[in-house]
């Protein structure tokens, strides 16, 4: 058993060091801080989306944005589509799953909002809906995706793309990203500047 919780951690770290080594990822997540502080500077909001796990993220980094991740300030708007129980299983009753997410973009976005679509496969039917949506609306739209970047890459303007093929190592890379860019966005909004 010790090995195995060893090798878990390896692989974890291994992960993380992909993405520290590649210059490509720190300038997409500079990329992606960028646009989330532009939208909110305009007064816009995010919005998150995801499913199982990555819905769990969704709220996660909402939540990050709407409370505080470090400072006391200001709540920023952030809206997890994965939360609504009642409007969830409506949508995915009177249309389909695929739907889901989609609808919610129509209903609470508006030109120049930002859409973050998490999924570990990339080939989340919904995420890719919802990526189509928000391009007819003017939302700017954010893959957290893994693996390949699946189907979800060809449909939104800023593709992360973790490069690892086991999907636990994609969750953690994707919840670390998340904090890094709310770590980010609200220090540059509210506390002191990030040095370059």
């Amino acid at each position: 058993m010790k090995n195995f919780i060893e090798a878990q951690i390896k692989s974890s770290i291994e992960a993380k060091e992909k993405i520290l080594k590649d210059g490509q990822y720190i300038e997409q997540i500079q990329s992606i801080v960028e646009i989330v502080i532009q939208a909110y500077k305009l007064g816009k909001k995010v919005l998150l989306c995801g499913n199982g796990g990555s819905a769990a993220d969704s709220q996660h980094i909402a939540a990050e944005f709407v409370s505080k991740f470090r400072l006391d300030r200001k709540a920023l708007p952030a809206i997890a589509l994965t939360v609504n129980t009642s409007v969830l299983t409506s949508i995915g009753n009177d249309y389909s799953y695929k739907n889901i997410f989609e609808r919610q973009v129509e209903a609470f976005g508006k030109e120049g909002d930002v859409l973050i679509g998490i999924s570990t496969s990339g080939n989340s039917e919904n995420i890719t809906l919802a990526f189509k949506k928000a391009k007819e609306i003017g939302i700017t739209t954010i893959g957290f995706l893994g693996k390949d970047g699946g189907e979800n890459k060809n449909y939104c303007d800023f593709p992360l793309i973790v490069p690892s093929e086991d999907t636990p190592r994609v969750q953690e890379a994707h919840i670390m990203i998340g904090h890094i860019v709310c770590d980010i966005v609200e220090k540059e909004l509210f506390g002191e500047k990030v040095d370059e």
